[in-house]
């Protein structure tokens, strides 16, 4: 039964209990109406029989309000070209065009367009992008960046393939009898969420590169895939003077670019954040119970075992990974990266 035979229905059993009852008070008061809706309904009804009844919605728009159909169609244009603009500068904007339509006009326009925000109207200039292969104006591009770092600042990475962004992290694991502080320095592929560890007794710029050194460049060599990119936070491990800074001048040996996480917002590294969880959880949690360890290298040595389970076997529930382990994940994906540096070769 539709939504308006329903309606139908409701007045229509009204209008046969008051008769049956006698009482037009006692029926309102069952259907949970007024008596003066109960005489409205009763005078459509003899008028028109059943389809009288049929309640018109006081939220039915009166289109004779409308703007006209060009000044709409200018105020869908100006949201596209110009994203970022707000209501009032739309207004001012059209002005120019001389189109004079308040900024709560202009605003009533992308409601009912479905472009009240600014995250919708970037929506559809991407879809015509998409679309149309058109070329970008400075200022849509400038609002195509901010929505990217935005989305990044809350944790949306935008990664395409093995290899396209890694996130390099520090994780403070604690301060061992016998051995010291000890610091894990953690990489993740953010496509595959393989991951690589490495545990240290300091936290310095030395160390950050050390990893990449030792264990990440070679994994991806090979594979024979490069390593485009890492996002890294501002912590002066991975940030410095790039002419003295040990992290960025082995980045730049490497041609490997460099982004930082948005300050004061620590879900742009999520993935690292998401794996010192993890590992705390089902690693250290329990081995620190089970054992008492005495050098670094013991402990190293066991969170390779671990480390070796979480790559290799753990299913995992990244939106990449689809329930597959990340070493899976990596291998079935990577001529995907591949296909790429075959289009930069042919295109060269």
């Amino acid at each position: 039964m539709s939504t308006e035979e329903k309606i139908i229905k409701n007045k229509v059993g009204l209008l046969e209990l008051s008769n049956h009852l006698g009482n037009v008070s006692r029926a309102c008061k069952i259907f949970g109406y007024s008596r003066d809706s109960f005489y409205r309904f009763k005078k459509l009804y003899e008028e028109g029989g059943e389809s009288a009844l049929l309640e018109i919605s006081r939220k039915k728009p009166n289109i004779k309000n409308r703007v006209a159909a060009e000044v709409e169609e200018a105020v869908l244009k100006l949201a596209v070209e110009y994203p970022a603009f707000g209501q009032v500068r739309s207004s001012n904007e059209l002005k120019k065009q001389n189109i004079f339509l308040s900024p709560g006009g202009v605003r009533n326009i992308w409601v009912r367009n479905n472009l009240e925000t600014m995250k919708k109207r970037l929506q559809v200039l991407e879809e015509k992008m998409a679309k149309e292969n058109m070329i970008l104006t400075e200022a849509q591009l400038i609002a195509l960046e901010r929505r990217k770092e935005n989305k990044e600042a809350y944790g949306e990475i935008e990664t395409e393939h093995p290899g396209y962004l890694g996130a390099q992290d520090t994780y403070y694991v604690g301060n061992l009898k016998g051995v010291g502080r000890i610091y894990q320095q953690t990489f993740i592929d953010t496509f595959s969420k393989v991951a690589q560890v490495k545990l240290y007794d300091r936290k310095n710029a030395l160390v950050a590169a050390d990893l990449l050194n030792d264990r990440v460049l070679p994994y991806f060599e090979a594979q024979g895939i490069p390593l485009l990119r890492i996002l890294t936070d501002r912590g002066t491990e991975y940030c410095g003077r790039p002419e003295y800074h040990e992290y960025e001048l082995y980045l730049a040996v490497e041609n490997i670019d460099h982004s930082k996480t948005k300050a004061r917002h620590p879900q742009t590294n999520g993935i690292c954040e998401r794996f010192h969880k993890t590992i705390l959880n089902e690693f250290y949690q329990v081995a620190f119970r089970k054992k008492i360890y005495r050098t670094l290298e013991e402990l190293q040595n066991d969170v390779d075992v671990w480390l070796k389970s979480y790559n290799e076997e753990r299913p995992h529930t990244g939106k990449h990974c689809e329930g597959r382990s990340p070493m899976e994940t990596f291998l079935q994906t990577k001529h995907l990266a591949e296909d790429k540096m075959l289009g930069s070769d042919l295109a060269a």
